[in-house]
């Protein structure tokens, strides 16, 4: 371990010890605070602040009014305090109190009026969370979750190859597998579907993301090394939420949409979400003129159903299950399905996928102890996917469960949370790369415990430790550690380090490059390990400033932050060679340096303005050789401006400037070996206009690539492609012309 992270955590544990002595022994009050009003109407205050004379020791309400606060033995009053109501000072008369606060009197009306915003970042959360909501998603035609990042500026969304249509997201310059992306806190998309199965949440399903970056909580796992993406779908319980929602998509590239959302509330405790998507790429599109499909005609179908139990005594269970079918078929343009790969006749490219996922979660809180609960969730899934790149084959079949069980409880009162639990993750693989088997299973136990301390709102530590026993790999321990410290109401300062290990999944992961006539090398030497390679580790280290402003009455927020990620052993992917993908175990620095600064603002009323800037570092050693990570941008900027008018026409527009990227060298079928280069920069831009009827009609009309760049030549040896050489999977560029789209969503209450 480094000695920065050395001296983060003793000096982080030491300031937690030193606030936590200024709080002499005593004794535990516990009690409720309510609004004043007859016991049966008085509804109980949530997040009021409940503090000592001296403000030395203090704590909130939870979700039920409760609290429960440490006090010395020669303590006498309290101070409540709650937004919009009169703070009161409270005598301790016993250890349990029943605390009321009054609403001013005013003399006259006074209306605040307040506009969320649709990306937020908390000030009370130790982890730095961006918390995008519906409408910011709205703002572009968010179709699946590959796409919808448009206006994210930290999450960079690029296609896989040339030929597939697949896209796969980057953070903190490091390649999608190494985010964690979970469907409301359970795994999602890993193991084979790290690429595919961005493409299985559609859009319309969400009603919101959690976005962290660097290490997360170790509750979630182990596996997080640039971050994690919590995904939530929208919930049949909730009364703002439609009885249906329709919507339907169009765009010139021969893409056509739908997607049904059903809830329905059978009683107080019962309800159900259908939800059904349907897609069809029913075109043959090739706006490069390379005489390939610049994505496969494609059909994909995915249902999901779920229910929500939710009793009296406070148990609450979900239960769902879900079923995705996917058939692609692309390549060259006058390809057809069963034709014959081989010199002379058109290039192909096919994919099928199969997969059936079920999952519960099961959770139960104590009512007659404040902040204590208990939850099980619980997953399993199959995975099937036969897949042709020309005479190139892929099959793979995955078999996985999940469980992970959570106990949370706090220790003396709301100021230290404890939770601790177990997990298990077990997978089945069974691979087939042209007629070689790569197969194994891997069995993951664990156990964690995640303490977390609060000192009123000015400073918040969570230290979190699991140990977890992999059968191929042995046991390991992954500590993490995040600390916030507010020193102004405005301004949060927070810092994170923590370890994360994974198994690479080395050629679902880079599927992309099977659209090649590279040859496939893997010099793993260890037979008893996945690929005969080690486990990647890596050390992830955070700081970040969030500043909230207002300036002429409207609101904005300015953050940087800046990353650093450090591997211990990586599983090196090195197609510096034209003819050959090498993968092999690290032996030298491997590092990426991520900063990023970013400036919300509303300019006007209802006009809000988003600039970013991103410098990426990015290095990995290949055959001895410190380089540049092939295909990160160094440099990004973005801008993001949204407009809505009084009766409810949007207007977002989105611009992005992205800086050169390191190419591989590539060999040419008629002139050699071209030496590795850098891309060129370029500028990309989005718009979208939209008109909504009493939110419940909405139409819109947008536009992607609107500069209609695109990367010269995306397929190299396109015209031979059964010849050394040919290889669609150096994209640095879009490879899709300028494509407008049009659609319309429905909402039946």
């Amino acid at each position: 371990m480094h000695s920065t992270t050395k001296r983060l955590l003793i000096s982080s544990v030491l300031l937690a010890a030193a606030l936590e002595a200024d709080a002499q022994a005593g004794r535990v009050i516990t009690g409720i605070v309510k609004e004043q009003g007859a016991d049966s109407k008085a509804q109980p205050l949530i997040g009021a602040t409940v503090a000592t004379l001296d403000n030395k020791t203090g704590t909130q309400t939870d979700e039920n009014g409760n609290f429960s606060l440490s006090v010395s033995g020669g303590e006498t009053r309290l101070v409540v305090s709650y937004t919009g109501y009169s703070a009161d000072t409270v005598n301790i008369t016993g250890d349990k109190l029943d605390i009321r606060l009054n609403r001013p009197r005013s003399l006259k009306e006074v209306k605040i009026v307040q506009r969320q915003a649709s990306t937020t970042i908390s000030m009370l959360d130790p982890i730095k969370t961006e918390r995008i909501g519906e409408r910011e998603l709205l703002k572009a035609a968010c179709c699946n979750l590959s796409e919808s990042f448009e206006t994210t500026p930290s999450v960079d969304v690029a296609f896989t190859d040339a030929v597939s249509g697949y896209k796969q997201i980057q953070m903190l310059g490091l390649a999608g597998p190494y985010t964690v992306i979970t469907r409301e806190n359970i795994p999602d998309t890993r193991g084979f579907a790290s690429v595919t199965g961005l493409t299985f949440t559609p859009g319309t399903w969400i009603e919101g993301m959690q976005l962290s970056k660097g290490t997360g909580s170790v509750v979630n796992g182990f596996e997080s090394v640039a971050g994690q993406i919590n995904v939530e779908l929208r919930k049949p319980f909730e009364e703002q939420e439609p009885r249906w929602l329709l919507n339907m998509y169009q765009n010139t590239q021969g893409r056509t949409e739908g997607n049904v959302v059903y809830r329905k509330e059978l009683n107080k405790s019962l309800s159900t979400n259908l939800m059904l998507h349907g897609k069809s790429q029913w075109s043959k599109i090739d706006q490069n003129n390379d005489g390939f499909m610049d994505q496969p005609l494609d059909k994909q179908f995915v249902g999901l159903n779920r229910w929500f139990y939710f009793a009296p005594n406070g148990l609450e269970i979900q239960g769902g299950v879900k079923g995705t079918y996917v058939t692609n078929t692309g390549g060259q343009l006058s390809y057809e399905d069963g034709t014959e790969q081989k010199a002379g006749n058109p290039w192909g490219y096919l994919m099928d996928i199969r997969r059936g996922e079920g999952w519960a979660k099961i959770g139960k809180m104590f009512r007659d102890k404040p902040g204590t609960s208990m939850g099980l969730q619980l997953s399993a899934l199959y995975h099937d996917q036969d897949g042709r790149y020309g005479n190139r084959m892929y099959d793979a079949e995955q078999k996985s469960f999940y469980a992970n069980y959570i106990f949370q409880t706090i220790i003396d009162n709301t100021n230290h949370i404890l939770k601790t639990g177990a997990s298990m993750q077990a997978d089945q693989y069974d691979e087939h790369l042209n007629g070689t088997q790569y197969a194994r299973n891997e069995y993951v136990p664990g156990a964690f415990a995640e303490y977390a301390y609060s000192y009123l709102d000015k400073f918040n530590l969570v230290a979190g430790i699991r140990g977890d026993y992999h059968n191929l790999f042995g046991a390991f321990a992954t500590p993490r550690l995040h600390v916030r410290y507010a020193p102004f109401k405005k301004t949060v300062m927070r810092a994170s380090v923590g370890r994360a290990q994974r198994t690479a999944n080395i050629f679902a992961e880079n599927m992309g490059i099977m659209a090649s006539n590279r040859n496939f090398m893997v010099l793993g030497t260890a037979n008893n390990k996945p690929y005969g390679l080690d486990a990647e580790v890596a050390w992830n280290t955070g700081l970040n400033l969030t500043q909230k402003f207002m300036l002429d009455y409207r609101d904005g927020s300015f953050s940087v932050d800046y990353y650093y990620t450090h591997f211990e052993n990586q599983v090196v992917v090195d197609a510096e060679d034209p003819t050959k993908l090498l993968f092999y175990n690290l032996n030298g620095p491997s590092y990426a340096h991520s900063f990023q600064a970013q400036l919300d603002y509303e300019l006007m009323r209802k006009l809000d303005l988003r600039l970013a800037y991103r410098w990426y570092d990015v290095k990995s050693t290949y055959s001895a050789e410190l380089k540049a990570r092939p295909l990160v941008a160094t440099h990004r900027a973005f801008a993001n401006i949204g407009y809505e008018t009084r009766n409810s026409w949007k207007f977002d527009y989105t611009i992005q400037w992205v800086g050169a990227k390191r190419v591989p060298s590539l060999l040419y079928h008629h002139s050699g070996t071209q030496a590795a280069y850098q891309s060129p920069s370029f500028v990309q831009m989005n718009a979208q206009i939209s008109k909504s009827w009493n939110d419940v009609f909405e139409v819109y009309l947008g536009g992607e690539n609107l500069t209609n760049y695109m990367q010269h030549m995306p397929i190299v040896g396109g015209t031979a492609p059964f010849e050394p050489g040919f290889d669609a999977s150096m994209i640095w560029g879009p490879v899709m012309g300028r494509n407008v789209y049009a659609g319309f969503r429905y909402k039946i209450r």
